[in-house]
């Protein structure tokens, strides 16, 4: 549980408030780049995860943005304002671009984020696949992010897309450090949620919710009623951990509440010691 960041939306700005005496100081604290948002509202919302006393790390969504103006407008309001030194960047839901950027390659490529200061640059890991991409070229294009931004005199870090099983995200974990990627990974894990919620989350962002493999969370498809937690999956994922996973720690999205995933780290950090 040692340095494990949240994911928190700007409008779970007022329950990241009343959780903040829970967590961690410095947390890292990703803040999505939610459609129908301004870019007042997200800086809005940077600049309250820093004024908490926590880093924050913006979202960009390359087919979100509309033009280049648009783009490093957004990247200096959230350094400006809100001191941040780490983001994240993504390709983003649309299949058409709004404007010039077609994926996460083509925004670092504009030099803006070393220009602006930014030190560390958070890419996407994909476990189980993406859905659009085949296994290869998935990490060739990883490899090729992670080297240009090193080579860009920036860090990069390694966020793995959430799953609900552990033996494939160690697999998967082994098979970067094989591939030579032996850069800083985040391990998502989904908060404390409802079964609803959580098969619905994990529809939206392609993850396998086989009923095999929520099995394995402790989720029964015959039975959604009632809430599950990572438990399970954090403790076959801590059991499994070896040198030959490199580093890592835990990037938690928080389906069910900021609250309720607070709750439950604290709960485990108690009781697992």
């Amino acid at each position: 549980m040692e340095g494990y960041s949240l994911e928190v939306t700007s409008k779970d700005i007022p329950a990241l408030t009343e959780a903040t005496g829970k967590i961690w100081r410095e947390c890292p604290i990703a803040v999505p780049y939610l459609p129908g948002e301004t870019y007042e509202a997200r800086i809005a919302a940077a600049k309250s995860v820093r004024e908490l006393g926590f880093e924050p790390m913006p979202h960009f969504s390359a087919r979100r943005i509309e033009s280049r103006e648009e783009f490093e407008t957004y990247l200096e309001g959230v350094v400006r304002e809100a001191g941040v030194e780490r983001c994240f960047v993504v390709a983003g839901d649309p299949s058409t671009p709004a404007g010039p950027f077609s994926d996460s390659s083509s925004l670092i490529e504009t030099g803006a984020f070393e220009r602006a200061g930014i030190k560390v640059i958070g890419v996407g890991g994909h476990p189980e696949g993406h859905p659009v991409m085949s296994k290869a070229e998935c990490w060739d294009i990883l490899k090729s992010k992670c080297e240009d931004i090193e080579a860009r005199g920036m860090a990069p870090l390694i966020v793995a897309q959430f799953a609900f099983d552990a033996d494939a995200m160690l697999a998967w974990l082994k098979e970067l450090r094989e591939r030579g990627l032996d850069y800083p990974v985040r391990v998502g894990v989904p908060g404390p949620a409802g079964i609803k919620t959580l098969a619905r989350f994990a529809a939206v962002c392609g993850v396998s919710a086989s009923a095999s493999v929520l099995a394995k969370y402790g989720i029964s498809l015959g039975r959604l009623i009632g809430t599950a937690g990572p438990d399970k999956f954090v403790d076959k994922l801590v059991a499994g951990l070896g040198p030959e996973h490199g580093r890592i720690r835990l990037h938690f999205y928080p389906f069910g509440g900021v609250s309720k995933t607070v709750e439950w780290i604290e709960n485990y950090q108690q009781t697992k010691g």
